[in-house]
This record gives C-alpha cells, structure tokens and sequence, in this order.
C-alpha cells in the first residue's frame, strides 16, 4: 500500500498525559477529524498501531483508506451517520497496516457538537483486538475439540461441580440415565443413582471432591435396577464423571462363580466351595468354645440303579437326595455334593462342648437317614434307598482339613462294614486301622517288585493216596515280619487292585513249575491248582493273560488247574460262562473251589464247563460230628457224581473223615492228613520219599 506524505507538519497530536496512558493500557489509539475541513489529527500510539512512518500525515479525502476493503461500506455508512446525524458508532473490523499486517480491530467513533448543536467533527479510536481474537479462536478451537472428543466417548460422561450438581452431560448418560440433559442439569448426581442419597454413592463421590482424590467404584442403583461401574476424577471445577452399565457383566460373573461353586445338577455347593466353608469354619476365633461337626454321606447301592434304570433315574435320585438332605438343615450349615453319589454336610456350630455337639450330630444323622430312607418315585420307578453316614467333631484341637475329610470317610466307611443305612462316628482306632492297612499296601507293592512272593504247594492224593498234583498257594516271604499267611494280606490285595499282578505272578510261576516237572517222568502227570480270585476273573484281559503265560512256557495247559471262587456264579453268569468256555477250548482244567459257601445257584452248574467241584474245608472238619455237615458232604458228592464231574475235599485231617469221604464217593484228597503246604524244595523231598 502506497501512502501518501504530506510536506507540511504531520497532523499528529500530542498524547496528553491521562489519554496516552489510556491508550497505552488499552492497546489503542485515537484521532479526530474536523467536519468542516476534512483534516484527520492522530496521536502517536495510533501511527504505530498502523504501522506508519514518522512524518506521514492523515489522508484528507480518504478516511478509510487503512480499513479492509470488504469494511468499507460498513465504516462509510457509519462515518456518515456520524457526521450528518449524530449518531456514534462501535464496530469490529479489519484493518491492513502499512507494514501489510491484517489486524482486528474494534473502531469507536463520537460527534463533535458546537454550543448550537451542530456537529463540528469526530473523535475516534482504535483498539487492537487481534490478541483476543486469536484467543477466541483458540477458545473455540478447544471448544470444538472438546465437543467432538466429549462426542465420542462411548460411556457415560458428565461433570459435576462442587456440590455434586451436573454441569454437562453426554447423550450416553441421557440414555442410560433415562433423562434429558435439560432434566438433570442441576441435580445433584445421588438424586438421580441414590434412593435416599445416604449410601456409598455420595460418600465416595464427597470424598473424592474432599481429598481430590480419584475414586473407582461399583455400585448396584436401584432407581435404574442397574450394577454401575463409576470412575470420578477432580478438577478445578469439580467433578468429570464415568459411568458405565455393569449389569450384564456382574450377571456372567455370578454365572461363572456359579459354575466354579455350585453343582450343576444338584445345585448345592461343590467340593471347592466345601473345602473353602470348611477351612472358614476351622479358622474361625469362635472355634474355640465352640464344636462342629461334618457329616460324609455316600448313597448304599446307587451303582446299581445307575446300572438296572439307567443314569436318567440315578439322577433324578441324586436331586431328590439333594432337596431332602437340604430341607433338614440350618441357615448357616452347609449341604454339598462332593461327587457322584457322595454328600457332606458342615455343622458349623453342633453344640458348645463334645457331648452336646455329638449329641445334635446323632439327631441330624438319623433326620438324615429316614430322608434319604423314604420311597422316591423317579419318573415312574418306585426306589427305595438307604445311605451311609460317616460323622466327625472338630473343635479347639489342631485340626487340618485333610485329617478332618479321612476321619469322616473312614467313619463312613465303618457304616457301610457295618451293613449300611447307618451313622458312624469317627474314632482313632479306624486311623489306625487304616494307616496299617495303608504300610501293608505299600509294603506289598514292594514284596511284588522285590520278588519276596513265593509259593508253596500242597500235595493232592488220588484213591491209593498216591500224589496227582498240588496247590500252589502264596506267601509273603517278608523282610519285616517273616513268612506272613495269604489271610493275613491277600484281602488287602484285593481292595487295592495287587491282586491282579499278583495273580498273574503266581499263574506263570505255576507254569515254570510244571515245565520242570514235565522233563521228569515220575512227576510229569502232576497239575498244579491255582487259586483265581473273582476281581481277577472278571478283569477283561485274564483269559488273554492265561493264554499268555501257556504259550510263554510252552506248559501242556491240561496240566493247569484254575480253582474259581464260587462267588463268581453270584452274578454276570453270561460273561462267567463264557471266559470258562475259552479257557475250556485251550485244555485248563477247571475247578470250583469253596462248593457250598451259599453262592451256588444250582441251575447253572449244569451251563458251567467244570471238571471238579472242591468241598469246603467247613464241610470236612466236622463230617464225622455234625449231622448236618455230613447230609451236605453227601449231597455234594451226589450231585458231583449226577454231573459227571471230579470231586476233592480239602482240608482233611484225619482217617476218619478220608475214609468217610472215600464209602461216599469222593476218592481225591487235600488236607494235613497227607502234607502241609510246603515250599518247593521241600516239596522235592516230599515226592522223592513217596
């Protein structure tokens, strides 16, 4: 922009004292112009506020020469109003300075009246503003900026001030408070979320205002019958506010520790939930005058209804069982399901010392029988079940949880010995019964893996008491207690499952045996008897073992005798029949020992592919006495002989009772009367003396 300079003095007025002061406070500058001769008068802060040299001077015929070309109507219009009409003016506009810098600026402008009132001239001034207008553009700017990120915040977003009030509200908290932003501004938060504004809401949110303190929080409103997750943070002003709805989450939470804690089918608490009840209850101060009791209770026979009715049914019983062992407790106490078919109940607190808390225990137990005793009708089938009970106290003693859940199991464990449907408590000799039935268990295990199992054999004598084999009977030949008797370990092997290799131990060694003895004539016709157990007879892989152990040895399998429990025609007679007939098709001699213990069902001896029934040596011992025992000694031999099978009674003694054996039929013999059982090299000399 070309300015024009005038040759005579600059039209610049001197600032007086009080006005340059103002002009300086305020960024501003002023002028004057008279009417009558068009001539402008500036003071110095307004030169430099248009950027003008020294020594230029106002220009005469141009009085908008410094304002921006689209401000010039605006500031024509209102000089003219001015000057013609009196009338003052106030505007924003823009300006470009000498220097070519666009400045905001806001122009004021008054008459100048003579003592007629006529206007004589203008007085004006010019502020700059472009400072506060780039603030305001900042400001904006922010504003904006603010706007759109308060926009996108997904939760619920508000800020409060400091009496807890709403000052702004997202449209996520107008939906999930339900309320127009034109409702809630300037409520208090807790009259919306609190009912009575007293609760954990409004403490929490004072504090955080209190202590500028960020707060976190859940809380259940019942006002939106929503769980709410609430984060609050302060600042100048007061509070900003997060909010989110939580319902569904704490939904799937309760879910999951549902799943964790409860049983699915029964719905009471599970094991986990027990073990943490129990271990409480342990730990609690008040244990310490006070006495609890648990209580195991496992289902009498439930496999055999799983079995006949189908799993269906066992169900239905176990929920039955559930909602009845439920009914007759306290609030406080505890009904679990440890599994299967097995319950616990904790007592918490069963009585103030031991008699008292064994007393209630009693009572509970015997509820607990006659409910679960009582007919249930499962969809059409009439059960009628029993359970056993197992009972332990714990009180101020050292009590682990572990010891506590043995004690019980051990005590349940003694009701069902004692012929189920009944309750047991638990005393130190079941422990010590069990932690000696537990070393001999271990000790077996290692008899087995340290070879120290032998066998010995008892001779068998034919009608001429000549030798036509023997027993193999097993014994533990012990490091710790010497030679112990099979009734001394061999029920231990069958609850714990080492009857099955050790059967299998004793098959081959038999086999060995007879190997040997079939390279010496006088010994090559001799069997050897060994006794099978009905567990190991029932394990899917025995007659396979057997075929095994044969064909290792390569043994003449005619010359193999398996001795059978008779407690294998107690059930499972198809399967039972069928094993014998595959041990039939190989040459093994079969027998049935322990005939008429009371398992016999006479109707399938006939199916049965036996070779020899063996009389019980309870039979033998008191033939010659007992009138009885000789009508069933006859009545076995009887039907032996109606069978066309063999016939050997054990356990004879004396000459009386061979020779009662012999005038009745049974003509092969085991017993004291001819041999012991004897170990192998004994045995030898034995058969070299016969």
């Amino acid at each position: 922009m070309t300015l024009p300079v005038s040759r005579a003095p600059p039209d610049v007025s001197p600032e007086p004292g009080l006005l340059g002061l103002l002009e300086r406070a305020t960024g501003a500058g002023t002028w004057a112009m008279d009417a009558a001769t068009r001539r402008m008068t500036w003071t110095q802060p307004l030169l430099r506020l248009l950027g003008v040299p020294p020594g230029h001077a106002p220009a005469r015929d141009d009085p908008l020469h410094f304002y921006s070309i689209e401000f010039h109507d605006a500031m024509a219009a209102a000089l003219a109003a001015c000057e013609q009409a009196g009338e003052p003016f106030d505007l924003e506009v823009q300006i470009i300075t000498a220097r070519g810098a666009r400045l905001w600026v806001r122009t004021l402008g008054e008459p100048v009246r003579n003592a007629a009132g006529s206007v004589t001239g203008i007085h004006g001034a010019l502020q700059d503003l472009t400072a506060k207008k780039q603030a305001e553009r900042e400001s904006q700017r922010l504003a904006m900026r603010l706007s759109t990120t308060l926009a996108s915040i997904t939760d619920a977003f508000a800020t409060l001030d400091q009496g807890g009030r709403f000052t702004f509200v997202n449209r996520e908290s107008e939906r999930l408070l339900r309320r127009a932003s034109a409702d809630l501004l300037g409520r208090s938060l807790w009259q919306e979320l609190d009912v009575n504004g007293r609760g954990r809401l409004r403490r929490e949110l004072q504090m955080a205002l209190r202590n500028s303190r960020n707060v976190e929080f859940e809380e259940f409103c019942a006002p939106l019958g929503l769980w709410i997750e609430m984060r609050a943070y302060p600042f100048e002003d007061g509070l900003a506010v997060y909010f989110r709805d939580i319902t569904a989450r704490k939904a799937a939470e309760d879910e999951i520790e549902h799943l964790a804690f409860y049983d699915t089918l029964t719905q009471l608490p599970n094991r986990q939930l027990l073990m943490d009840r129990l271990q409480a209850a342990l730990s609690d101060d008040n244990r310490a005058t006070g006495v609890g009791a648990l209580m195991f209770i496992d289902l009498d026979h439930f496999k055999v209804l799983n079995d006949t009715q189908g799993h269906a049914k066992g169900d239905l019983l176990l929920q039955l069982v559930a909602a009845r062992l439920s009914c007759n407790m306290r609030h406080g106490d505890t009904v679990a399901r440890l599994g299967g078919d097995e319950f616990v109940v904790l007592l918490q607190d069963a009585g103030e010392n031991y008699p008292d808390a064994r007393s209630r225990a009693q009572v509970v137990g015997n509820k607990l029988l006659a409910a679960v005793g009582e007919p249930a009708e499962l969809a059409g089938y009439l059960h009628h079940g029993t359970c056993s009970i197992g009972i332990t106290l714990f009180g101020n003693a050292d009590h682990t949880l572990g010891d506590i859940l043995k004690q019980t199991d051990l005590a349940m464990y003694r009701a069902k010995a004692e012929g189920r449907n009944a309750a047991c408590f638990y005393d130190p000799q079941m422990q010590a019964a069990a932690t000696a039935h537990a070393t001999l268990v271990t000790r077996l295990r290692s008899a087995l893996a340290n070879h120290e199992l032998v066998l010995h054999y008892q001779p068998q004598v034919g009608p001429r008491g000549q030798m036509v084999g023997v027993e193999a009977l097993m014994r533990w030949n012990s490091p710790h207690s010497g030679l112990v008797m099979p009734q001394d370990f061999i029920g231990q092997a069958e609850e714990s499952g080492l009857i099955l290799p050790m059967g299998q131990w004793a098959l081959r060694a038999a086999c060995a045996q007879l190997v040997q003895w079939a390279a010496c004539p006088a010994t090559a016709h001799f069997s050897i008897a060994v006794n099978v157990s009905a567990r190991q007879f029932r394990h899917p892989e025995f007659v396979d073992g057997v075929m095994a152990a044969i064909a290792d040895s390569g043994v003449d399998a005619s010359r193999l005798k398996l001795e059978l429990t008779e407690s294998l025609l107690a059930a499972d007679m198809d399967v039972t029949i069928s094993k014998m007939g595959q041990l039939k098709d190989i040459g093994v001699t079969l027998s049935i020992d322990d005939f008429g213990m009371g398992y016999s069902g006479l109707s399938y001896l006939k199916y049965l592919p036996l070779d020899q029934i063996k009389i019980d040596r309870s039979f033998v011992k008191d033939v010659l006495t007992d009138r009885n025992d000789a009508a069933i000694v006859r009545t076995i031999i009887g039907l032996a002989h109606g069978l066309a099978l063999g016939v050997m009674a054990e356990g004879v003694e004396t000459e009386g009772q061979r020779q009662f054996l012999a005038d009745h039929g049974c003509h092969c013999y085991q017993g004291y009367l001819f041999c012991k059982p004897l170990p192998i090299d004994e045995l030898d000399r034995f058969i070299r003396g016969l």
